[in-house]
């Protein structure tokens, strides 16, 4: 039972609640008090600290690597590829405009792509597939992007390594201290943040949804917003959103560590960057996609093997570490990489699907559900 100083100020009703206290909802949460400051806002959390794929990431501020995009423009079409790299680059650009980078751990480093000696089939033409997307991307960054820089692949000291691209849109931060900043300041804002605590079903009741909760207390909201991502089916089964687990596994500090920045291989399915002198390294869920579509954050022997391979064969094979910790995260994915962001009924909202990409995708995506859900 709860008191009634509980009853009305925790599990008042509300006029907004928030499944999911990821980079998604506190977006969402900060643009909608910016929008109106009145709203009464909830966010609920199933963990003690967000745990899906925001605090269990690489720390990537990710534009897109020239493969990907490729990739990305083959399977999705120009126009959508165009406008997905727009959404990441503006998204990126409001982290820098609303928090101090050194807050946050943010650095805009620089990125490369690199290619091994067996995939000379895809670089016969690599000037001009770097051209191709210069030239298109050109209305979105201004700049060139990207440029072949094979003069740092001795300086770098990889193993097997032909080419090297790269990406000056590319950068990292701390996806802990991040998440931190956007907490104090959505809660300064008014926004109430309650942890621990999970929606297991809702319904329309009249002008209000009901939510039941795993803790037997029910909440009350006139609009509701499902921002839980890889966890999406859960509550919303109708989606095309399904989990994928993303594996990493940090080193130990490194004497003399030849680079800095961040580096993709193979469509950006193997991922890796500095964190000091240490080297934060992720990816090969290609070796087993559906193995890897798991809510399980456990890390597996098959994928963690390949891992430890490509960073003694390729990326550091004449120094001495060890691994100091081992993680995965909750990405989600679907047949299709564009977020899925709508009304799915009067009152209902939905920003989910984030397909790797929500540290630079929330920023931009929270503002246009707040413009959603208050217009």
């Amino acid at each position: 039972m709860i008191s009634v100083w509980e009853k009305e100020t925790f599990f008042a009703p509300q006029d907004i609640i928030i499944a999911g206290s990821g980079f998604v909802g506190l977006w969402s949460a900060f643009y909608l008090k910016k929008r109106n400051p009145k709203l009464k806002i909830t966010i609920l959390d199933k963990g003690l600290i967000p745990t899906g794929a925001s605090t269990r990431n690489a720390g990537f501020a990710c534009f897109g690597s020239l493969t990907e995009l490729l990739a990305d423009e083959q399977s999705m079409g120009t126009d959508q590829m165009l406008q997905l790299v727009e959404m990441r680059f503006k998204g990126l650009e409001k982290i820098r405009r609303t928090f101090r980078q050194k807050d946050i751990g943010m650095e805009m480093c620089g990125g490369y792509e690199f290619f091994t000696r067996d995939q000379d089939y895809l670089t016969n033409d690599l000037e001009q597939q770097i051209d191709y997307l210069n030239v298109l991307l050109k209305p979105i960054v201004e700049n060139k992007t990207y440029k072949i820089a094979d003069s740092h692949i001795n300086e770098f000291g990889f193993g097997n390594i032909h080419h090297l691209i790269r990406n000056n849109l590319e950068g990292y931060l701390h996806s802990g201290k991040l998440i931190t900043n956007l907490l104090q300041h959505v809660q300064s804002q008014g926004v109430q943040v309650l942890n621990n605590i999970e929606i297991k079903s809702f319904e329309k009741n009249k002008d209000h949804f009901d939510i039941e909760t795993d803790r037997g207390i029910r909440f009350s909201a006139s609009k509701l917003l499902i921002c839980i991502n890889g966890f999406a089916k859960k509550l919303l089964p109708e989606l095309d959103v399904v989990p994928a687990r993303g594996q990493v596994l940090l080193t130990s500090p490194i004497d003399k560590l030849p680079w800095k920045g961040t580096f993709h291989y193979k469509e950006g399915f193997y991922y890796f960057r500095n964190l000091g002198q240490r080297i934060l390294l992720g990816g090969a869920r290609n070796l087993a996609l559906q193995d890897e579509k798991t809510f399980s954050l456990e890390t597996s022997d098959i994928i963690q093997t390949e891992l430890e391979r490509f960073l003694k064969e390729v990326i550091i094979p004449k120094k001495k570490y060890n691994i100091e910790l081992r993680w995965g995260g909750t990405m989600g994915v679907g047949h299709e990489k564009m977020p899925i962001h709508k009304e799915i009924s009067p009152g209902l909202f939905c920003c989910v699907r984030m397909s790797g990409m929500g540290v630079a995708l929330a920023p931009l995506l929270g503002e246009k559900t707040a413009k959603m859900m208050t217009s």
